[in-house]
């Protein structure tokens, strides 16, 4: 009986050694497969692998320490690989940029703007106030703005809804009396004009380049409701301004992402040298 337990026991131990070595060298294995595919510049694949050493060999330390280290050449890789992608765009969008400015004035008042403002010149700013209507604008940082604009006839507007022919609409939301809700009278008229631009634009601006070709007419909507239509050149310049509010939009936010890995990169760099050879701290 005594013999038999021996062996029952020898045999028991030698399936957990063959077992463990097993797994080592499944270990092996998937980092193997992981540094692969870190060569390949598949490094989706090469962090699926490394993570799954971790899940499943818990106890293969080495293989778990290699695998972070090679996740922090893999984070490298992908950061420096993104920032040239970003360059490339950046290049494309800038180029695109440069043609499409011909198309406005760029107007900065240094006295209490730090950003300046671009006017699309087929619906000249400066003499918008003469018709009723809509005119547009864009921030230097590519946030796009549309003013309404009645004179003559005071209903106190807060807000506007623009229609198609055909019954669609869209309406921007409510704009209070807090700097871009501003009325005034001049000798002989009166003016409102209001200021929607963010959240409070709702999506006006998509809607009017969607239906560009079509007739759209503008609801001032306050204490009562006035209707105009929507003229071919306030139209076409709101079209322009949506368009470049796009372009610019998407140069910040490439410019961001490309930021964003240069700090990144930076980072890993730094944590390197405070590193030996092993990963281990110096």
């Amino acid at each position: 009986m005594r013999l038999f337990v021996h062996t029952t026991s020898l045999l028991f131990l030698s399936w957990v050694f063959f077992s463990c070595s097993g797994k080592n060298r499944d270990a092996k294995a998937y980092l193997a497969e992981a540094g692969q595919a870190y060569k390949e510049s598949n490094y989706t694949l090469a962090k699926l692998k490394i993570d799954s050493i971790k899940i499943l060999f818990p106890k293969s330390f080495d293989e778990i320490t290699a695998g972070f280290a090679l996740m922090q050449q893999i984070r490298m890789s992908e950061n420096r690989r993104n920032i040239i992608y970003c360059d490339s765009m950046l290049r494309e969008q800038y180029n695109h940029l440069s043609e499409m400015l011909s198309k406005f004035d760029y107007v900065r008042d240094d006295r209490y703007q730090e950003f300046g403002e671009y006017y699309p010149k087929i619906y000249p700013h400066r003499s918008s106030l003469d018709r009723n209507g809509l005119r547009s604008g864009v921030g230097e940082k590519g946030v796009l703005f549309i003013e309404s604009i009645l004179s003559g006839t005071a209903i106190q507007h807060h807000k506007i809804k623009i229609v198609s022919g055909e019954g669609s609409f869209a309406e921007s939301l409510v704009v209070s009396s807090d700097g871009l809700n501003y009325r005034f009278r001049t000798l002989d008229k009166s003016y409102e004009i209001v200021r929607f631009t963010g959240n409070n634009e709702n999506g006006v601006a998509r809607f009017i380049y969607t239906f560009q070709n079509d007739p759209l007419r503008v609801e001032f909507i306050g204490k009562r409701t006035i209707t105009v239509p929507l003229g071919d050149a306030a139209k076409q310049g709101i079209v322009h301004s949506f368009e470049l509010s796009t372009l610019l939009l998407n140069i910040e936010q490439l410019k961001f992402e490309k930021e964003k890995s240069e700090t990144l990169i930076r980072y890993l760099q730094s944590k390197e040298k405070t590193e030996d050879g092993t990963g281990n701290p110096m």
